[in-house]
C-alpha cells in the first residue's frame, strides 16, 4: 500500500533573504580593519590637493613631481628599513649617523682612491652591513636595549665621520655615481612626445596590480571570505589604473622614471614580500606582537632580530650613497636629523609604539606625506621653523590616532 504524497504547505518557509553586505557596509568593513594605512592615504590625498590649489598648480608639475621624489628618495629608503626595525619592537636612532659615515667612506675610495663606483658602492652597502650586524650582535646576542646601542652607534658613527673626512667635504663624484640620485632611465625607441621607457613601465605596473587585484578577489571568494562587492572592487579598480596612468603621463611628460623611484621600487616589491609572505617576514611581526609567545612557538628571536639590523644597516647605507650622489660630495654635517624623519615617516605612515603593526607601504605613505609637506610648505613661502611645528603637530596627532584606535579596539 503506497502513500500519498503531502501537499506542500502554504506557510512553508521562505528561501533565507541575502545577507550579503552593501557597498556601503563593505566598503566600512574595510577602512575600519585598514585604518591607520586609508587614513594616511585619504591624508595624503588631501595635502597633495590642498597643496595643489594653493600653489596654483605648480606641486604637480613633472619637473617638480620628478624633484619631489629625488628630494625624499634617501628619506623613504630609510623609512622602509624602520618600520621593519619598530615592528619588531625596536627603534633605531644611528640611521642620520651610519648616512654620514657611509657617504664619508665611499667618498673617500673615490675620490682619494680613485675607486671604480661601482666597486665603491658595493664596499659602501658592505660596510652599513657590518654596522648593522655590529649593532644587531649588542641587542639581539647581549640583551642590551636598541635604544642605548644605537644612541651609542649615533655618537660612534657622526664621531668617525669626523676623522675620515677631516672636517672636510670630499668632491666631485664620478657620474656614474651622481646618477644613483639625480639621473633618469635612458630614453629608448622612436621619439614621441613622452618618455618610451616609462610607459613601458607604467603599463607592466598597471597590468601587474591589476592582476594582483584580480588574484586577491578569486583567493577571497575560493576560501569563502569576506569580500567587497563587485561593484564596488571595479570602482577601486578603476581608480588604481587612473592613478597609474596619471602618475606615468606626469612623469613620461619630463624626463622620465629617475634612478633612485627604481631602487625603491625594488625595495618596496622585494621587502613587501618578505613581509607578507616569507617565513622570516612573519616571525619579525610575530616577535613585535609578543615576544613571548613568539619565542614559545619556536621563532629563532635573537637571529631575527640581528637580521633585522642588518637590514637596516645595509639600507642605511644605502640611503647615505645615495645622499651623497644627490649633494656630489661626502660632507661631515650629512645625515642630521635623519633618523628623526625616518621614525616620524614609520609612525605616520602606521607603525605602533608597541610593535608588530606596519607595513612597507605605510612606511613609503608616510615619508611622502612629510615630503609633499616639505615640498609643498617650501613652496608657498612657509619658514623653515613653522615647517618643524606643522610636522610636529602631524606626527604627533598620527600616533595619537594610533591610542585613540587602540583603545577603542579594547572597548
Amino acid at each position: 500500500m503506497t502513500t500519498a504524497t503531502p501537499p506542500l504547505r502554504k506557510d512553508a518557509p521562505e528561501e533565507p533573504a541575502d545577507t550579503r553586505p552593501s557597498a556601503v557596509a563593505a566598503l566600512v568593513s574595510s577602512m575600519r580593519a585598514n585604518m591607520r594605512q586609508y587614513g594616511m592615504l585619504v591624508a595624503l590625498l588631501f595635502i597633495v590637493v590642498l597643496f595643489q590649489i594653493w600653489t596654483d598648480g605648480t606641486l604637480l608639475l613633472p619637473n617638480n613631481v620628478s624633484n619631489l621624489i629625488q628630494q625624499n628618495g634617501y628619506i623613504l629608503i630609510l623609512a622602509i628599513g624602520m618600520m621593519i626595525v619598530i615592528i619588531a619592537g625596536h627603534i633605531d636612532l644611528s640611521v642620520g649617523s651610519l648616512v654620514a659615515f657611509v657617504g664619508a667612506m665611499s667618498a673617500v675610495m673615490m675620490v682619494k682612491h680613485d675607486m671604480p663606483w661601482v666597486l665603491a658602492l658595493v664596499l659602501s652597502l658592505l660596510i652599513g652591513a657590518v654596522a648593522g650586524a655590529w649593532q644587531g650582535y649588542f641587542i639581539a646576542y647581549l640583551g642590551i636595549p636598541s635604544f642605548i646601542v644605537t644612541l651609542a652607534g649615533m655618537l660612534l658613527f657622526r664621531g668617525l665621520t669626523q676623522i675620515v673626512l677631516e672636517g672636510q667635504s670630499l668632491a666631485p663624484f664620478p657620474e656614474g655615481f651622481q646618477n644613483i640620485a639625480k639621473g633618469f632611465i635612458p630614453e629608448m625607441g622612436p621619439y614621441t612626445q613622452y618618455h618610451n621607457p616609462t610607459l613601458l613601465l607604467g603599463a607592466v605596473a598597471l597590468v601587474v596590480l591589476i592582476l594582483r587585484e584580480v588574484r586577491d578577489r578569486k583567493r577571497q571568494l575560493a576560501y569563502d571570505l569576506e569580500a567587497v562587492p563587485k561593484g564596488l572592487w571595479i570602482t577601486k579598480c578603476v581608480a588604481i589604473a587612473a592613478a597609474v596612468i596619471a602618475f606615468t603621463l606626469t612623469l613620461a611628460s619630463f624626463h622620465g622614471v629617475p634612478v633612485v623611484m627604481l631602487i625603491m621600487c625594488a625595495l618596496l616589491i622585494g621587502l613587501g614580500y618578505v613581509m607578507r609572505n616569507a617565513v622570516v617576514g612573519r616571525h619579525v611581526y610575530a616577535l613585535g606582537g609578543n615576544k613571548a609567545a613568539a619565542k614559545l612557538s619556536g621563532v629563532k628571536d635573537k637571529r631575527v632580530i640581528f637580521l633585522v639590523f642588518v637590514n637596516m644597516g645595509v639600507l642605511a647605507a644605502l640611503a647615505g650613497c645615495v645622499y651623497a650622489a644627490r649633494l656630489n660630495a661626502g660632507t661631515p654635517q650629512a645625515g642630521l636629523n635623519f633618523e628623526l624623519e625616518a621614525i616620524a615617516a614609520a609612525f605616520i605612515g602606521g607603525a605602533s609604539m608597541s610593535g608588530g603593526v606596519g607595513t612597507v607601504m605605510g612606511a613609503v605613505i608616510g615619508g611622502l606625506v612629510l615630503g609633499v609637506l616639505n615640498n609643498g610648505m617650501s613652496l608657498v613661502g612657509i619658514g623653515t621653523d613653522y615647517q618643524q611645528v606643522i610636522k610636529g603637530l602631524v606626527l604627533l596627532a598620527a600616533v595619537g590616532f594610533d591610542v585613540w584606535n587602540k583603545r577603542k579596539a579594547g572597548r
